[in-house]
């Protein structure tokens, strides 16, 4: 379809037919061009199109049109100018900080992110001279007295992982703009059916999705949206000249999993929500950890700033790891499993899995005990998730 102002519409009818213009052989549904490279008219025509005079495809390291129509619908769920996919969702981060950061650069970084986030910052980024250094999520006053001269950008993840805390990203845009610095968003937790970081103010969003977008667990993935303007500039001539590409297949199944975003999310949300509230009352948790729960922290916040409460669900059991370990082996249909947003609930131990390289003194400071268990909540039967609990609780 073509000729359409695909803003006119609503975040679910993009999601299903925004980007797609169809060939000469009138497809339904989204063709997978399952090639390296294309064929130019003319020597001339290679040589334009080389040098970014005239628009078209040139290579599928950075130019392939079922990437391409990823990207633009993305990009239109997201509110913003520009989307560019990649490998993975740590690729799409590495993207943003090589197409941003150069030695003696400086970037304030939520201490509440994911474990790999923190080692590319303080093993990768700091090798080449850009020092980080880590903040609370959630306390506002920290991170305006954490920015300095040279510092570049501001990241968080919010709602955060595991441990689902929330930032205030127009508060947080505030203070980075006033410091001539860029908010970045990852909106992994929550996609653009639930939160719309850009417009709270934020500057960039990067995205795995590898979790929600796909939401059956079957490709690897990652997005920037940003500004046409910081894209252009810094982030396509990274992607362009790296090389850390999303292939077209993977494209193809990441479509196809944004078709049904919005109606997973609400379930998602349904049955995070309705399991939150059973954790509360299990004698052997301690506590449960989820946005949604009038006992958690940032409950008003997240409901000014996201539509929905979001699919994971954090809790504490009372006892150490032997505990934590204890009630995950107990279970019989949940997937002992680090990924998140899959249709299929997953379990897994943040402290000795996607936290497990971080030192037990980074862990500690972050809040990450070794009694905590993180379920991302499924599209079971709600039910049949807490029986399959219920024996290690």
């Amino acid at each position: 379809m073509t000729d359409f102002d695909w803003n006119d519409y609503s975040l679910e009818t993009q999601a299903i037919r925004a980007g797609h213009n169809r060939t000469h052989e009138a497809e339904h549904s989204m063709p997978i061009f399952a090639t390296s490279s294309y064929v130019f008219s003319s020597a001339e025509e290679a040589s334009l199109k080389f040098t970014g005079q005239v628009p078209g495809n040139i290579y599928s390291r950075f130019t392939n049109p079922t990437v391409d129509i990823f990207q633009k619908r993305l990009a239109l769920m997201e509110k913003g100018e520009r989307c560019l996919a990649f490998a993975s969702g740590m690729a799409a981060i590495m993207a943003v900080g090589m197409g941003l950061l150069k030695a003696g650069d400086h970037v304030v970084s939520s201490r509440s992110v994911f474990g790999n986030t923190i080692l590319m910052f303080q093993n990768y980024f700091g090798k080449f001279g850009v020092d980080t250094d880590f903040v609370k999520l959630t306390d506002l006053a920290a991170w305006e007295a954490a920015i300095k001269p040279n510092t570049r950008f501001l990241f968080l993840e919010t709602p955060s992982n595991p441990l689902i805390e929330i930032a205030d990203i127009k508060a947080l845009a505030d203070i980075a703009h006033k410091h001539g610095c860029l908010l970045v968003v990852d909106n992994v937790f929550c996609t653009p059916v639930l939160q719309k970081p850009l417009q709270l103010g934020a500057d960039i969003i990067v995205h795995s999705a590898t979790k929600y977008i796909d939401g059956q667990g079957r490709c690897v993935g990652g997005a920037v949206i940003a500004s046409d303007e910081i894209i252009e500039k810094f982030i396509y001539p990274y992607l362009r000249t790296g090389g850390a590409t999303m292939s077209a297949f993977n494209a193809w199944v990441f479509l196809s999993g944004l078709e049904t975003l919005a109606v997973r999310m609400k379930a998602h949300c349904e049955n995070a929500f309705e399991l939150a509230k059973w954790l509360e009352q299990q004698p052997t948790v301690a506590k449960v950890y989820y946005p949604g729960l009038e006992s958690h922290a940032q409950h008003e916040l997240a409901k000014r700033q996201q539509t929905g409460f979001g699919g994971v669900v954090s809790f504490e059991l009372k006892g150490g790891k032997e505990q934590a370990w204890k009630l995950i082996d107990a279970t019989k249909m949940l997937s002992i499993t680090a990924n998140l947003g899959d249709v299929k609930t997953t379990i897994t131990h943040p402290a000795t899995t996607t936290h497990g390289r971080l030192s037990p003194e980074v862990r500690a400071e972050v809040g990450i005990t070794d009694s905590l268990v993180r379920i991302s909540v499924g599209l079971e039967n709600v039910g049949d998730v807490k029986e399959d609990l219920q024996a290690g609780l």
